[in-house]
């Protein structure tokens, strides 16, 4: 079930009516579960077991650790690396690995050596949240769940099931101790924020894909300016598809009484690929810092092995976005573009920006270094949404050349990019207050009936999906 079907809106329904009219709080949860095991099991019914399968493992592992000898600890939450990771290695990593092995060997493509598997909505998102949660038991920085109904909706908990952000347990769970109740202002914050997402995913995301997607699958025949304009479409394309999602369902989530933390801070502003990845996707990135680049390591054995552990993290971080190469590439690029920016300004050994930059004036070191992040972005974007290695190889070619000028373009892609620009200038101008849509000004419910207006009027006809969803 999307957010966007018709569908949703009578669960959301339901679901507030639940909390509005249900005063016994174990009962609110209980209906809670209901609602969102119906979400998730709306597209495939089957797959509802799984996620079952994988909560109940979970938390069943966990709860033996209790008590348990530090030895026994570490085989519990072995047991649940190796089962929570394979049920994500075979549903989403089987047949790449196959295919993979038999390329590198030379033997020829047989449809008999894979399996005709559908993945799982959301399997990587959930997998990651149960996992989190029981690492966090297995090092004692959190109790075991005491309901496993509890621990059940904070897997399931439908805003965030599909494509996330990826909740802790640690901030979620507790949240679950005490009655939520419905306020106005929590309502208003919470209608703001989604329909904010809506608007970016519907009306800007959607409709972008109708000069993006042309674009990537004609690559061959379009000059470099093009496929530049192309890309940047794009990159604007998955930010407000992904960001808007995020938007959705914090705004749910928060309407319903309940906090998501945040998930993109204005990531096109960052002026390093550090602040970059501070500002993406925030529950992922601090995720794999907290379970995987500190376990590594992190940066306490010396230089070499944090640049090592950090591209290891983002290798392994763009392996969790799909079972393609091209996901391999993306990661390796954006660990590589790390490792060098902690090399090139000195952050390894205390000694600060290199002498080069700390000459420049402030204005001048953060454009030069906004111009350079983006390039590393929008690069790492081909490899993201091409469908393979060469394809993305090709098309990076074709944009270093800048002859032809622009042979195609779509008025509704310029008219986007261009608010963009203005939208992103006026907030590094610090004149991000004027996008403030505070109940008590007149243009806000304007701005608001306005923006649902055009969702409704440009609502595609076609299934559009988001573009995590694949992930």
């Amino acid at each position: 079930m999307l957010f966007t079907q018709i569908e949703f809106f009578f669960l959301l329904a339901a679901a507030f009516a639940a909390i509005l009219l249900v005063k016994n709080h174990r009962a609110q949860k209980a209906l809670l579960l209901v609602a969102s095991y119906y979400f998730y099991a709306y597209w495939d019914w089957r797959f509802a077991g799984l996620l079952l399968a994988c909560t109940a493992v979970n938390y069943w592992l966990s709860g033996l650790m209790e008590g348990s000898s530090p030895a026994r600890r570490k085989l519990l939450v072995t047991i649940a690396l190796v089962y929570s990771l394979g049920i994500l290695g075979l549903f989403k990593y089987f047949n790449f690995f196959v295919d993979s092995f038999r390329a590198m060997a030379g033997i020829a493509p047989d449809a008999g050596s894979t399996l005709d598997l559908i993945l799982p909505a959301g399997i990587s998102f959930y997998t990651f949240q149960t996992l989190s949660y029981t690492i966090d038991v297995y090092r004692r920085d959190l109790r075991q769940c005491a309901r496993f109904s509890d621990f059940a909706l904070f897997v399931a908990f439908f805003p965030q099931l599909v494509a996330g952000p990826i909740v802790r347990a640690s901030e979620f769970l507790p949240q679950l101790e005490t009655p939520r109740t419905l306020s106005w202002e929590r309502a208003y914050d919470g209608f703001r924020q989604f329909t904010l997402g809506l608007f970016k995913k519907v009306f800007i995301a959607d409709r972008l894909a109708a000069f993006i997607d042309p674009g990537f699958e004609n690559a061959a025949s379009l000059s470099g300016p093009t496929l530049w304009l192309v890309v940047i479409a794009y990159a604007v394309q998955i930010y407000c598809d992904f960001s808007g999602y995020s938007d959705m369902a914090i705004g749910i989530a928060r309407a319903m009484g309940y906090d998501f933390t945040r998930n993109f801070d204005h990531p096109y502003l960052a002026t390093s690929i550090q602040d970059f990845w501070r500002r993406w996707h925030i529950s992922l990135s601090t995720w794999l810092r907290d379970y995987l680049y500190v376990p590594l390591g992190g940066n306490r054995r010396g230089r070499f092995r944090t640049y090592l552990n950090l591209f290891l993290t983002m290798v392994l971080g763009g392996l969790w976005h799909g079972a393609n190469w091209t996901f391999v590439i993306w990661g390796a690029w954006h660990g590589i573009a790390l490792a060098l920016d902690r090399l090139l300004t000195g952050k390894d050994s205390g000694r600060g920006p290199r002498p080069v930059t700390r000459r420049l004036p402030g204005f001048l070191r953060s454009l030069l270094g906004w111009t350079l992040t983006m390039l590393i972005v929008l690069v790492g974007w081909v490899f993201f949404r091409s469908p393979d290695a060469e394809t993305a190889l090709s098309i990076l070619g074709r944009m270093a050349s800048l002859s032809d000028g622009i042979t195609w373009y779509h008025p509704f892609a310029i008219g986007i990019l261009l608010f963009i620009a203005g939208y992103h200038a006026l907030l590094a101008a610090g004149k991000g207050h004027w996008f403030d849509l505070k109940p008590d000004t007149i243009r806000t419910p304007a701005i608001l009936l306005t923006l649902i207006w055009l969702v409704i009027a440009y609502y595609p006809r076609e299934f559009q999906p988001f573009i995590y969803f694949q992930f």
